[in-house]
């Protein structure tokens, strides 16, 4: 069984996938998470597959890459 720290550490970092798949900035995710370092933002921002794909088409509309 976890213990209520783990649990509320995280309850934390669970919205940053969801808020940054949505476009939020870095700073925004640091600012949501209490982060002082981007790196440790990479650490619990986890876009899926299809996130990544929807930017990268934005990048280059019509080129499928695969």
């Amino acid at each position: 069984m976890l213990s209520i720290w783990t649990r509320l550490h995280e309850y934390r970092h669970f919205p940053l996938t969801p808020l940054g798949e949505a476009g939020a900035s870095l700073l925004m995710l640091m600012a949501k998470s209490r982060h002082k370092k981007p790196e440790y933002v990479r650490r619990y921002f986890k876009p899926s597959p299809e996130a990544i794909a929807e930017l990268t088409s934005l990048l280059a509309p019509g080129e499928s890459r695969r």
